[in-house]
């Protein structure tokens, strides 16, 4: 079944079953040292603000929250943040050079396998998404150069 959703960019919502935030197009860099960056399309479709306010992968290991330390600056310097705001019936991306997440001290990941992100909101629990680990390096890189 999760490989079904993880086809279709779907989110399992395994907190609040009446949850308004969806998470898709999930992608992880492969890891080429200790850390590495993920990346996801949040949806709030509800009427309430709401916060990312953690994240746990199934490889284990540290995630981050990080934003830009300032707005409009080159280069873009990052920061840890304790959340990420998803405002109401808006769709937050994390991409590069804006807010992502910074995994650390994660098991080994194969390029093309998914692996599971568990994101916690403060308002609308656990939501859980595969995120598909992809290697810019060897030509897997179009969701990174196309991020328009």
């Amino acid at each position: 079944m999760l490989a079904a959703l993880s086809a279709a960019g779907c989110s399992v919502h395994s907190g609040k079953p009446d949850s308004s935030i969806e998470a898709t197009a999930a992608y992880i860099a492969l890891p080429t040292g200790k850390t590495t960056v993920g990346y996801l399309d949040i949806r709030n479709n509800g009427t309430l603000d709401d916060e990312l306010v953690s994240v746990s992968t199934s490889v284990g290991g540290t995630v981050t929250l990080r934003a830009p330390a300032q707005a409009n600056v080159t280069p873009v310097l990052m920061r840890t943040v304790p959340d990420i705001e998803i405002p109401a019936g808006t769709m937050v991306r994390l991409i590069p050079d804006s807010f992502h997440l910074l995994l650390s001290g994660t098991r080994p990941m194969q390029d093309g396998k998914d692996i599971t992100l568990t994101l916690k909101f403060a308002h609308a629990g656990d939501v859980t998404v595969l995120a598909l680990v992809t290697n810019p390096m060897n030509g897997n890189s179009s969701y990174f150069l196309n991020m328009n």
